[in-house]
């Protein structure tokens, strides 16, 4: 018979400050998983070097004998069902890293590794699972809220880098992605406890959504545009509430009839969900003749600066003086449902939303529709009248 597996092995791995971090592969049951030690060697450049490094290599044997001790007597599962000295920063890494190689998520990717480099501010290297605790991670929104910064891309940066304090939405995206990776451990058993119960994060700050009214949809599609493609591509968005990341990409092999409907079924860029989108005939027109399944159906658009430029241009043809953007399109789609009478579930069904929440901020912008409507009404009191 050949010699059989060992169950636990250890192992080194080079971290950024040129120091060997030891570790053991731990494999029980059919799954691996690591235990880190929090125990570095260290470059020999004496003889004192080499005698700290002997002495570290001895302890790290020393725990990986308890540990296949432990494996023996069946206790491994109770006493070491936890790994808490896994170290924090490799676990936020390895999340990282498993987005970036997922071209499904690959956008939200930016955003985990923005708050890396804010955690990697915040805690020091060695940060263990041991460490997360509450304190800490109130610690951690804190730093976001008063200290953190991040670069003014709006300035020609010269000889010094110009920095800007996070905005909110910043903010909430940071601790989001932190939140995610702790829910991930405790998942993972690394910790017995959550520590983020009862901690609130930033709220989400609402910002001013431009859309456009029914008669200026109208005005729109009644006006010159320099661009087919682009014109093609916002009545659509506007028809559809489609992100203009999701109008780049799509292919006919995604454009199926469904009866008298015409559906659309795609992976939303952002988000990577699936959706199954039916569409009207008004928005089937601006798509153009149907060609071959790999083709993308708005040939010729992709956004750009001289887009915007266009679009901006082609409101003011159409006698339109808001400040539009493409992704006005998509806010217009969600108003115009809810005005029509459609209910907040089917519209967060149609504009694709995880969160009830995102949706509701629509209704809002129609709730400030009528209060301004109410607030029309003259004074129907004269001047010299009695009021009660």
């Amino acid at each position: 018979m050949g010699k059989s597996k060992e169950p636990i092995r250890l192992r080194q791995r080079k971290t950024a400050s040129g120091n060997i971090t030891l570790y053991l592969d731990i494999y029980l049951n059919g799954k691996r998983s690591y235990e880190y030690l929090k125990l570095y060697l260290i470059p020999e450049a004496n003889r004192k070097d080499k005698e700290k490094n002997r002495q570290t290599l001895q302890l790290a044997e020393a725990i990986k004998a308890k540990r296949v001790v432990e494996l023996q007597n069946g206790e491994y599962g109770f006493n070491a069902a936890y790994k808490l000295e896994t170290n924090f920063l490799d676990y936020y890494r390895a999340m990282c890293e498993k987005r970036h190689g997922n071209p499904e998520s690959r956008g939200n990717w930016g955003n985990w590794y923005s708050c890396l480099k804010h955690l990697e501010r915040y805690c020091k290297p060695n940060t263990t699972f041991k460490d997360i605790t509450p304190e800490w991670i109130i610690g951690f929104r804190e730093h976001l809220d008063k200290n953190a910064r991040c670069r003014d891309k709006r300035k020609i940066i010269t000889t010094e880098e110009v920095t800007k304090p996070l905005s909110q939405n910043s903010k909430v995206s940071y601790f989001n992605k932190l939140r995610a990776c702790i829910n991930q451990a405790f998942e993972d058993r690394i910790i017995p406890h959550n520590p983020l119960r009862g901690i609130e994060g930033f709220k989400q700050a609402e910002t001013e959504r431009s859309y456009l009214t029914l008669e200026e949809v109208k005005a729109m599609a009644a006006a010159h545009c320099k661009y087919p493609a682009l014109k093609n591509a916002f009545m659509f968005s506007c028809l559809t509430g489609l992100r203009k990341s999701d109008i780049e990409k799509l292919r006919w092999r995604e454009v199926q009839q469904q009866g008298d409907f015409t559906r659309i079924i795609f992976k939303q860029k952002k988000t990577g969900g699936q959706e199954y989108l039916d569409i009207n005939k008004q928005a089937v027109q601006y798509m153009g003749i149907r060609r071959e399944p790999d083709d993308r159906v708005f040939v010729g658009f992709k956004y750009s600066a001289y887009l915007i430029a266009e679009l901006r241009m082609w409101a003011n043809r159409a006698g339109i003086t808001k400040d539009i953007t493409f992704h006005s399109g998509r806010h217009t789609f969600a108003v115009l449902m809810l005005d029509l009478g459609a209910d907040i579930y089917t519209v967060q069904k149609l504009l694709g939303h995880k969160e009830l929440s995102t949706t509701q901020i629509y209704a809002k912008i129609l709730d400030k529709k009528k209060q301004e409507a109410v607030a029309m009404i003259p004074d129907i009191f004269g001047a010299d009248d009695n009021k009660e």
